[in-house]
């Protein structure tokens, strides 16, 4: 799942490698923790957390959200983790049955969640165990000062974007090797009815539209805003934001916006959960991890880490999120038994549509 701003590599945290005592290190209880590449906290934040917990992190990035389900399927059998963070609304489903998973019910369980892991939920927003984290929109992104010295009407709607005047402005990423992608691809779906998404792509296709393999490509290679020939991207509700605050100038207004479509807007929910089989050991350690997830702390933190607003319902918002992450006021997520059981199919037929 690449899809953020500045994502941190492989990291393998413990307080040995922070430079805690030695002793303290030693009597630590390791827990190993799966999560997507695009995790990112604070290492003097993670380092507190071991200190407190009294519990060695042992941190595994496993590629993106995709990778790191399969890879927990796959090791079933002999667990590679005993807490996995970054399971979404997407993902869910497969992991749910394949029965990789334990449920929560600790006090992270029990709370207020401002997002859900699937419609349908309690106010808690927790689905077969899997506790809710943050949550994100995948939505078009544009290039404000393209367009203001084209002089060219922002689009108004996705049917606009298949017309003569905007093509060859948009790029998107192959649903079938991307993250955000796919939860366009399924927005469309889910906005505009199966039929007639299909037909829009088609149009895509016929007006130019551009496909690359995933958000960085697209966004820090192809978008005008980063030198590229596309003033239009897919990406996400909080990038504006992210402009403003990785600026090497200060700003007041953000030099993108987001374009919230009928059709072109995916809600993200990302969970933490137990690991079926996991350490027994480290049962306890687990919990206490993702209690940490909920915590107002790291709550705050991922917000100018991954990008992504906080799940813990009335978490304070940072002040650039405040100001320049804007939040749909609508959504089209297909539900979960469709994404499950048509998902495959429609991407399939996305492929053919758009790219043979």
């Amino acid at each position: 799942m690449q899809r953020r701003f500045f994502s941190a590599a492989l990291v393998s945290v413990s307080l040995a490698a922070l430079g805690a005592s030695p002793s303290v290190w030693a009597q630590a209880v390791p827990l190993r923790v799966l999560t997507h590449s695009s995790f990112d906290l604070p290492k003097e934040l993670l380092a507190q957390f071991e200190k407190d917990a009294g519990v060695k992190l042992q941190i595994v990035k496993a590629g993106d959200a995709g990778e790191m389900v399969n890879k927990l399927i796959l090791t079933k059998a002999r667990p590679i983790a005993d807490v996995v963070y970054g399971i979404d609304n997407t993902l869910l489903p497969r992991a749910v049955a394949a029965k990789v998973l334990d449920a929560y019910t600790g006090p992270a369980a029990q709370r207020a969640s401002a997002a859900a892991m699937a419609e349908g939920a309690d106010q808690t927003g927790v689905v077969s165990g899997v506790v809710p984290v943050d949550y994100g929109f995948v939505n078009l992104n544009i290039d404000k000062a393209w367009f203001a010295q084209k002089g060219l009407a922002l689009p108004t709607s996705l049917d606009d974007l298949a017309k003569p005047a905007y093509a060859k402005l948009l790029v998107v990423q192959n649903p079938a090797t991307s993250s955000p992608g796919q939860a366009f691809v399924f927005a469309t779906i889910a906005g505009l009815g199966e039929e007639a998404a299909f037909t829009w792509w088609g149009q895509m296709r016929a007006n130019g539209v551009k496909v690359v393999k995933g958000w960085t490509e697209a966004y820090y290679t192809e978008f005008t805003r980063n030198g590229g020939t596309r003033p239009i991207v897919v990406s996400y509700a909080s990038s504006p934001a992210a402009e403003v605050f990785y600026a090497k100038e200060k700003l007041s207004v953000s030099p993108t916006t987001n374009l919230f479509f009928k059709g072109g807007v995916f809600r993200q929910v990302e969970g933490v959960a137990l690991v079926k089989g996991g350490n027994p050991a480290a049962r306890d350690a687990a919990g206490k991890f993702i209690e940490f997830l909920r915590s107002a702390p790291a709550q705050q933190a991922l917000q100018t880490t991954m990008w992504m607003f906080p799940a813990e319902a009335g978490a304070a918002r940072v002040e650039v999120m405040k100001q320049h992450a804007s939040e749909p006021t609508a959504f089209d997520n297909p539900g979960v038994t469709d994404m499950n059981s048509k998902g495959k199919a429609w991407l399939q037929r996305w492929t053919k549509v758009v790219l043979k």
